[in-house]
């Protein structure tokens, strides 16, 4: 019975030809990882086209003379990132009841839950690093002028970001339920009772109704993992647009240069 010839590798799997002049010698399975990956690469590209707006995003002009201060936005979203991971996790243990249990879930991811202290401390302290992250990044926005005309838009939105970290902040703080959260969140709520118009009616909110209760966990906790970290990813999203489309605007202590073409223009009239 005749032998039948072994299947054809897949193209995934097949590494690309030697170009002329190129060595040829056996096939490391390194340089078949690598061609494989590029492969698939290629595979996804062809159907869904991300090429062309990875490239518009990475691939662009950037003034010269920037510094480190330039980093802290990127800085400011990994801490988001990290506070977002590191809530997940604590999101499996936690129990957002009034009566002993949000406490008690606490108590069990510090003490017992594998990680959980290291977790819990990243979460805690992590957005501590975010707000002072995010009011210097800011601060150089301010003082380096980058919110002035075509960025007024980037900058309102950087600023509805900034309070949004602030609530965010505010609504996770009771969370752990113990005392000092307890109380320090009943003198917050009171507090913005007293701004005007609309002080009373976001007082009634954030509680839940007219007295500090059990809901008014709930309502915290609801507001803190789903509706505020939604409308932060949503707000950064636009942000990382608008300054990927505007670009980044130069230090004022350098004096911006012309184009090239239009100086060019500019001779020929």
């Amino acid at each position: 019975m005749p032998r039948l010839p072994a299947p054809p590798l897949p193209k995934i799997l097949t590494p690309k030809p030697k170009r002329p002049g190129e060595e040829t010698g056996p096939i490391s399975p390194k340089d078949t990882a690598i061609e494989g990956g590029i492969a698939v690469v290629d595979w996804i590209d062809e159907r869904t086209s991300l090429s062309p707006g990875l490239r518009w995003m990475m691939f662009r002009r950037v003034p010269r003379g920037i510094n480190w201060f330039y980093t802290l936005g990127s800085a400011t979203m990994f801490a988001f990132l990290s506070q977002a991971i590191t809530g997940v996790f604590l999101a499996m243990y936690y129990r957002p009841e009034a009566s002993g249990g949000a406490y008690e879930s606490i108590r069990y991811i510090t003490d017992q839950a594998f990680l959980g202290q290291f977790v819990r401390g990243m979460h805690k302290w992590g957005s501590s690093v975010m707000v002072i992250l995010i009011f210097l990044h800011m601060a150089r926005t301010f003082f380096f002028g980058a919110y002035k005309y075509p960025r007024e838009l980037t900058w309102v939105i950087g600023v509805t970001l900034l309070i949004l970290t602030m609530a965010m902040s505010f609504t996770g703080y009771l969370l752990p339920f113990d005392q000092r959260a307890y109380w320090a969140s009943i003198v917050g709520i009171n507090i913005n009772g007293t701004g005007p118009f609309i002080g009373p009616y976001l007082s009634d909110f954030l509680r839940a109704g007219p007295e500090f209760g059990a809901t008014t966990l709930s309502r915290f906790y609801a507001i803190h993992m789903l509706l505020i970290p939604g409308a932060i990813v949503a707000l950064i999203g636009a942000h990382l647009y608008l300054i990927m489309k505007l670009g980044i605007s130069a230090p004022p202590w350098l004096k911006a240069e012309d184009e090239p073409e239009v100086e060019l223009e500019r001779a020929e009239v």
